[in-house]
């Protein structure tokens, strides 16, 4: 039976269990992106580079992300081969990646490239005491964030504008702002910045907390494989 695991399950069978990590994305979308220590073995040559595995070892397979069907298909091939311990990592590579994780492959990711020391604040502090930071920081801006560091909002030059610093950064920060995976391409990313007229962008992982922020004047070539370790 083919069990569905998350990320801490694979970075748990990875430490503890010697498991065998296995993209069958094409090569193609593995030298974009791949998990530390995975190897490539499409779904389409299963049958013949299955050999290749470890039986007495933990298989943990894994695609894009929950909407790509190619790891259940192929954790169902490998048991039916006859792997007795088959893992699918079905939310995929995708899921690693926007958890502000290493990875290796060519791809260019805002994970590469955001400023991780922005300004921040928790809920309680008073506005007195963020507008020096906020104002010396080349973003100029400062991030809100709660006691699980989730973020709650923004506080720019436009809400420190006339707002009494003897209030709160919860009473001041601007609500709803735009935020960011690390798994984002970086290069479509600054396009849009680029047309929205936008400077400055916070970047989360999927639950809401703070990873950084990116701005336009951030950017850097991709690292090459090797120079990543």
């Amino acid at each position: 039976m083919t069990h569905i695991i998350d990320r801490e399950a694979v970075q748990d069978l990875l430490a503890t269990r010697d498991a065998q990590l296995v993209e069958v994305l094409p090569e193609r979308e593995y030298a974009w992106a791949h998990l530390p220590q995975a190897i490539n073995l499409p779904l389409r040559g299963l049958d013949q580079s299955a050999g290749t595995l470890d039986r007495e070892r933990p298989v943990i397979v894994y695609c894009h992300d929950w909407l790509c069907d190619l790891s259940p298909r192929a954790a169902h091939r490998l048991e039916r081969l006859g792997f007795g311990e088959v893992y699918d990592y079905g939310v995929g590579k995708m899921d690693w990646l926007s958890a502000d994780l290493p990875y290796d492959g060519h791809a260019a990711l805002v994970s590469q490239n955001v400023r991780r020391d922005p300004v921040t604040a928790v809920l309680d502090d008073p506005l007195g005491s963020l507008t020096e930071r906020i104002i010396a920081d080349p973003a100029g801006l400062a991030v809100v964030v709660d006691e699980d560091d989730v973020v709650q909002g923004i506080i720019g030059s436009r809400e420190l504008k006339g707002a009494d610093l003897d209030d709160t950064a919860e009473s001041a920060m601007r609500l709803g702002t735009t935020t960011v995976r690390p798994s984002e391409e970086l290069e479509p990313l600054v396009q849009r910045m680029d047309r929205a007229k936008v400077d400055h962008v916070v970047v989360t992982q999927a639950d809401g907390t703070l990873v950084g922020v990116f701005g336009l004047g951030d950017s850097r070539p991709p690292e090459n494989e090797s120079d990543r370790g």
